[in-house]
């Protein structure tokens, strides 16, 4: 049986994603499963964590990252240019999105039972993104990345007290909510010049820009609805030239996908983006502040083994090939 580690961050949700340990831990030992638990301390300190543990040996493993969608983040950075760790996500945060866009159940009790079944699996491979800033520093997505207005409410958010007092109400979603309707009349679009698999757009008076691997962001909004994490393609989502108030309903919008229907919405695919602006921007991988543009990204196809419940783009193909065949 592969080791199975855990990277805990105890500061997850004010503090609870501890006691959510405690509570997985004791399942853990009632069903007599061997493990290793490491805590973080600081920012940063999941990535650290997860990269001693895959260099540690060659020995395949499992990594389980318990908080929210920023722990994730961090220990798939850590992790992510060895090919000896399987990665696994049980939520403790506030946001949770991976948990979403992989069908990993939200309660974490009930997700540790489906990582362990998932464990006698084989993991499922999943495409990820290489973000190139303009300084060469390179930073890595699972779910999604954006510039503009979305980056700066997830800056905010993250830098915010507020948050931890919406997460004690247990309202951890609508601090996007509240940052939004805060920047919305004081935020400056911008000219966004993009560039798709060598195919140049230039958009003027730009909200933002999101590159997506999987549908959810920010807390459930479905930012991305028909994205597939191993179909070798990103999906780009681009909203410009839209009015402060028509934003609010591309807003509301969001949290069913229909938001690609408005005209001021353009939607994209493609594996190799760059984005360049008139002035920088804030921008985000998986919610986390990384800079500013410009910045260039890569996508690295079928490259990081996860546990998730979510079927692969080849086991959809082939069930409804198969559904065919009896028509």
């Amino acid at each position: 049986m592969e080791q199975l580690y855990f990277i805990i961050n105890p500061k997850a949700r004010n503090g609870a994603c501890l006691k959510i340990w405690e509570r997985l831990e004791s399942k853990l030992k009632n069903k007599n499963i061997s493990y290793m638990a490491l805590f973080t301390e600081y920012p940063g300190h999941a990535k650290r964590l997860a990269d001693q543990i895959a260099i540690k040996s060659t020995e395949i493993k499992i990594l389980i990252a318990v908080g929210g969608d920023g722990t994730m983040h961090e220990v798939m950075n850590g992790m992510v240019l060895y090919k000896n760790i399987i990665l696994g996500f049980i939520p403790g945060g506030s946001g949770n999105d991976f948990s979403r866009g992989f069908q990993i159940p939200v309660d974490p009790e009930e997700a540790l039972n489906v990582i362990i079944r998932l464990m006698k699996k084989e993991a499922s491979l999943i495409d990820i993104g290489e973000i190139t800033m303009h300084d060469q520093i390179n930073h890595y997505f699972i779910n999604n990345m954006g510039a503009g207005f979305d980056a700066i409410i997830s800056y905010e958010v993250n830098h915010s007290r507020m948050k931890a007092l919406f997460n004690k109400l247990s309202l951890g979603r609508l601090i996007y909510v509240y940052f939004l309707l805060k920047k919305l009349f004081t935020y400056k679009c911008s000219t966004i010049d993009l560039s798709i698999d060598g195919k140049k757009h230039i958009f003027e008076h730009t909200w933002f820009v999101t590159v997506s691997n999987q549908p959810y962001y920010d807390g459930g909004m479905k930012i991305a609805p028909g994205s597939l994490a191993d179909d070798g393609l990103f999906d780009i989502t681009v909203v410009h030239r839209l009015s402060r108030l028509k934003l609010l309903f591309v807003f509301i919008s969001v949290f069913g996908g229909k938001h690609i229907h408005f005209k001021e919405v353009k939607t994209f695919k493609g594996s190799l983006v760059s984005i360049h602006t008139n002035s920088p921007l804030y921008v985000h991988a998986d919610g986390e502040f990384i800079g500013y543009t410009p910045l260039t990204i890569n996508l690295h196809s079928k490259a990081v083994k996860v546990l998730t419940r979510k079927r692969s783009k080849e086991e959809v193909n082939l069930k409804e090939g198969g559904s065919n065949d009896f028509n």
